[in-house]
Parts: structure tokens; sequence; C-alpha cells
């Protein structure tokens, strides 16, 4: 039963009033998060009921809405790997060779999944040194293959107890296990659900790991493996539900850049070239990536990349303005990232003098958003779980670099300072990171013999906890501001915030203070 209206309803209205009353009223200043507070309101739901799914496009649907940064220190397969088993999504960085990304998005679409549609193959006149070579140079840590002939019609299978380096002269016709003792499962059986019949099938068959799937011409279709079956029956009971494609596969995302010739002429076809190949391996969505989203090159490259592509979620950015937003939506962008220099290690602010902080502009940008009918991402000057909730009431979802800098899966070797554990974190206006190839990011060149103008630092984060538990921590701290805000979705999280100025007194009321602190809340860190 929602709580009775009554006068002091009114007394609430004049104070903490909604973002479009709010941020009007305050023009000619720009906010951030620590300007504000979220007033409580009336709430029926418990946290841990709060819905966090958000949509960033028609085709891409997050159980959370959290991305991490593509940053060279953020982002790479391990990471987008463990965002995606967590229910959000990770941007692989560009600041590497296009075919070392193409194998980054790769790895993650091909972590765990249902049906491997296109399982590694061997055929029988192969050595058993060749397969040892194959597993070697492409680190598969499997050594079971399917054997089919020159038209995939599947022969037997080489179990990986004969794939030994004794036997590197045998033959695999002299080692493999015949057709007529493989378990196969025909495609035609599989549907609807093929994860709940492989299911099925491994229960029925004690021992057996693999599930080839043939066609009614016993041509080769794909393969189950018992260990991708369980994980995937496992995550229907996890709090933190897997992002997945209609395939069973992760969630990845992948940025690039708005990439010149020689000429400094917009380079169209490598740039759809080398999106058509992430698209080939999976790719769910990939971001434009710019320090300033509102340019004529960032514009052309959504544009091309929209006309090639119609299907394919595209995200843009960075913007500040309602009209950048505007621009970037009549471009083909189907989400729009809002932050120029609010990151931790993003000096652009201070060296080029520009960028609005971040709830206006997300404000701001929002308006233009809703008229378009595209999504809005707030990228940049989160640090605690309590900025994330403001930046929601804003937003459709957050990208996080910093927060997510010091975990295990974050690129980057673990050096040691006075017995503590540091991961490099560094800008991507950074001189290194300009100097192995974001100098574009920022409208530059990494020739190193030009004067560049940083716009970022190199850090040191300590090392902290796993992802799996800083986003524990993280989505907690979400759906416990959700609740304080009776919103059992995000939607209503928008709908029903309402936002009140604080002083620098009020912010340091809100922290822990006037005590020895002897351990500190992970999501306040």
């Amino acid at each position: 039963m929602a709580a009775e209206p009554s006068p002091c309803a009114a007394v609430d209205d004049a104070f903490f009033q909604p973002a479009d009353s709010f941020f009007p009223a305050q023009q000619g200043v720009a906010l951030t998060y620590d300007d504000v507070t979220l007033a409580t309101q009336y709430s029926e739901i418990l946290p841990r009921d709060a819905n966090l799914e958000t949509s960033l496009a028609e085709h891409l649907h997050l159980q959370i809405p959290i991305i991490s940064a593509d940053m060279d220190t953020v982002t790479e397969s391990r990471m987008a790997i463990a965002m995606a088993l967590n229910g959000g999504l990770g941007l692989i960085h560009y600041n590497m060779p296009e075919r070392q990304q193409l194998s980054e998005v790769t790895r993650v679409k091909y972590h765990v999944h249902g049906l491997i549609q296109e399982p590694i193959k061997v055929s029988p006149d192969q050595f058993i040194g060749d397969v040892l070579t194959l597993i070697e140079e492409r680190h598969f840590s499997f050594s079971t293959f399917p054997i089919v002939d020159d038209q995939d019609h599947l022969l037997g299978l080489l179990p990986g107890h004969v794939v030994r380096p004794r036997y590197a002269g045998r033959k695999v016709s002299e080692a493999m296990m015949p057709r007529a003792s493989v378990q196969t499962i025909a495609e035609r059986e599989l549907q609807p659900d093929p994860i709940g019949r492989a299911d099925r099938f491994f229960n029925e068959h004690l021992g057996i790991h693999k599930l080839l799937v043939v066609d009614d011409a016993d041509r080769l279709r794909g393969l189950f493996t018992l260990s991708d079956i369980e994980r995937i029956t496992q995550e229907k009971a996890a709090p933190l539900k897997p992002g997945r494609d209609s395939q069973f596969r992760l969630l990845c995302g992948a940025a690039v850049s708005a990439t010149r010739s020689s000429t400094g002429e917009l380079d169209h076809a490598r740039i759809v070239r080398h999106v058509a190949a992430l698209v080939e391996r999976g790719v769910d969505t990939v971001a434009v990536s710019t320090a300033h989203g509102f340019s004529k090159g960032v514009g052309e490259t959504v544009r091309s990349l929209r006309d090639a592509f119609p299907e394919l979620p595209i995200i843009a950015g960075n913007v500040t303005t309602a009209s950048a937003v505007e621009y970037l939506a009549r471009c083909g962008a189907n989400a729009v990232k809002v932050g120029q220099g609010p990151g931790s290690i993003c000096t652009t602010r201070i060296v080029a003098g520009v960028g609005i902080p971040q709830l206006t502009a997300l404000y701001v940008c929002g308006k233009a958003a809703q008229a378009a009918g595209v999504a809005i991402i707030a990228d940049g000057g989160i640090s605690k779980s309590g900025d994330i909730v403001k930046a929601l009431a804003l937003s459709h979802a957050v990208i996080c670099g910093g927060l997510l800098a010091g975990c295990p899966e974050a690129p980057g070797q673990i050096i040691e300072i006075n017995g503590k554990p540091y991961k490099q974190y560094r800008g991507m206006g950074s001189p290194a990171a300009m100097k192995a190839g974001s100098a574009a990011r920022y409208g530059h060149s990494k020739d190193t013999a030009r004067k560049v103008a940083a716009e970022g630092v190199e850090a040191l984060k300590e090392v902290s906890a796993s992802l799996d538990s800083v986003m524990t921590q993280l989505v907690g701290g979400i759906q416990s501001g959700m609740g304080y805000l009776g919103a059992p979705n995000l939607a209503e999280l928008r709908r029903r915030a309402r936002f009140s100025r604080i002083t620098p007194a009020g912010q340091r009321e809100s922290a822990p203070h006037d005590i020895v602190e002897v351990k500190t809340g992970a999501s306040n860190t």
C-alpha cells in the first residue's frame, strides 16, 4: 500500500526536487557527484529484489549497468570475460594491433558457451606431432579433437590420452576412436532447448565429457562440452546472471578509433574492414571512442559503420553537451558516452580548459538523448557505489576504470612497493599510452618527434580483490540505493530520484568521520 499524500509532501517537494526542476535551477553552476545527494522515498521493495537490467540498444541488453573502460590498463579479454560473467560488459581497448584486438574478442566469445559451432578439427592423415604443435601454437587447454574428412563428415574422435610426444610420429588414423564408438546427437533433436537437451544427454551417459552434433548427412555441425553445460546450468542459481548473446556466448564490446590514413584523411575502408572482422568474431557492440566525440571524424566514422552494419549496436563519445548527443544520434549511434575530464587519471580539464562536471553533463545530455531515443552512458569520475546510483538516476549505464584497475583481471603486472602490491594505471591521454597508439583518441600523432599535449597521467593502483568481489560490493550498493528510493528497476530510479545540493560540511558528514577507521568498506573505496 502506497504512502498517503500529506501536507508534509509539499515540504519535501520544495527541498528535494526531480532532475527537471533541480538542474535548471542550478544554471551557471556545473555539479558533480559529491555536490548532490538523493532524498529517500517511500519504499515497498527490498534491495535484493531490485532489478538492474538495462538496455543500451535493441540488441544490447545487460544484466547490470556496469561497463569496464576501454583502457589499456583496464580491459582486455580476461577483464571482459569476468565482466560478462558478472552480467556487465567489457570494452576491449584499441591500443594494440588490430589482429590482437580480434584475438582478444575471440577469447571472450569462446570462453564458455553452449554449442561450439566451429570446433577445432583434425584430419586422419595428420600426425599426432602436428596436433601437438597446433595445441602449443594456439595455447589450447584441451587435447581431444573430432576427426573429419574434406567435406566435414565425422570419421571419429582423437582422445586426449593419446596426444603425447611419445606418439608424435604416429598418424591420427592409427590412434582415433572409430565413428561407430563416438556418441553423437542429431542437430534436429536440439530444438527448442539445446542446452537442456545436452544436459540430459550428459546425465544419461556417465563418463562422457564431449557431445558431437551432426546433421542428417553425418557432417559435424558442432560440439557440446560437459564443463560448458555445467557452467551454464549453474548460472541459473547465481545472484548475478552472466551476459550472453543468443548463442550463449559471453557478451563483449570493442573500442575503435576514427583511424586516419597517412594523408590525414579518415580511412573509411580500414575502419569498416576491421569492424567487419570484429562482427565476424561475434562482437556485440563497438564503441567509437575519442576524447572529443562532437567532431566531424567521429560523426563520419559512426555514419560509415551504421551504413555497413545496420543492426550493430554502436556506442560513440565522449561528449558533454546536448548538441553533441543530437549530432551523434543523427549519425547513427545507439548510445552516447558522456564524460570529458572526470577520470582520476585524466587531465583534460587542466590541460585544455574544457569539460563539464559529470552530473550537469549527464542531465543536459540526457535531455537530448531522450528526444533522440538513444541511451546515455556515464563515463568517468566514479569512485564509489553511491556515485553509480547518482549517475544511474540520469543515465542508463556507467563505465568504470579506476574502480576496476586494481583487480587481478586488469592487464599489467603486479609490482611491490614497501610490501604493498600495486598495478599500473594510466590515462589514455598519458604520454606512454599515446606513444603506444592512443594519440588518435586525442587528435594527435603518436610520432614522438612531434610535441604532444598529454591529457592524462601514469599512476599506480593498490591491488584490490577479484572482480567478482568488487562487483558484488558495487551491485549491493546500487541495490541499496534503489531500495532507499523505492525503485524496483532502473527506469523507476530515474523517475523517483529527488536531488538536493550539499555543502562541503555535508560532504564531510556523509563519510566516516571523527573516528579511527580500522577497516574500509569495499564499496566506498
